[in-house]
């Protein structure tokens, strides 16, 4: 059974209703053969990191930046994902990517540098985006709450049955 796994960081009421449905359209009746683990940036195990064939990533957008949970997620696991290091220590891209991956960002401003820090990372690990980025600005609509259950279905359909 295909293993899909949601780390996010959802520090507030609004950021966990647009994760909680993520989560439930990734739990959805119609996909089958997916076993979803959902786990908190900073308690994520690296055993459920190396067992998942895809994620899902959710975070908060912090003065232009990913939430400290998710960087902290990547910063212990990187190398265990199977991140690449250039020479200088960058994040050498990586290409042919295997695993699937989403995105959602929630922000009250503006959500660019979140997702661009959080697609500069995953850039340098065998994954490939699978759905585009679904960014929130302030309370979310009715639309963007049915897209984040599409986004959570959508990677989910992709390693199922």
């Amino acid at each position: 059974m295909a293993r899909l796994l949601i780390v996010h960081h959802s520090p507030t009421r609004t950021l966990q209703r647009i994760t909680d449905q993520v989560v439930a359209g990734a739990r959805d009746d119609a996909i089958s053969g997916v076993e979803v683990e959902v786990a908190e940036a900073l308690t994520v195990e690296l055993a459920s990191i190396e067992t998942a064939d895809g994620f899902l990533l959710g975070t908060s957008a912090n003065f232009g930046y990913m939430s400290g949970a998710l960087k902290h997620c990547f910063d212990r696991h990187f190398l265990a994902m199977g991140g690449e290091l250039s020479a200088d220590g960058s994040g050498a891209p990586v290409t042919g990517g295997k695993r699937p991956f989403g995105l959602w960002v929630h922000g009250r401003y503006d959500t660019t540098g979140a997702v661009r820090s959080v697609l500069s990372i995953t850039g340098a690990l065998p994954w490939r985006q699978a759905a585009e980025v679904l960014t929130v600005l302030g309370d979310p609509t009715e639309e963007q709450l049915a897209a984040a259950y599409d986004l959570g279905g959508t990677i989910a359909a992709l390693l199922g049955d």
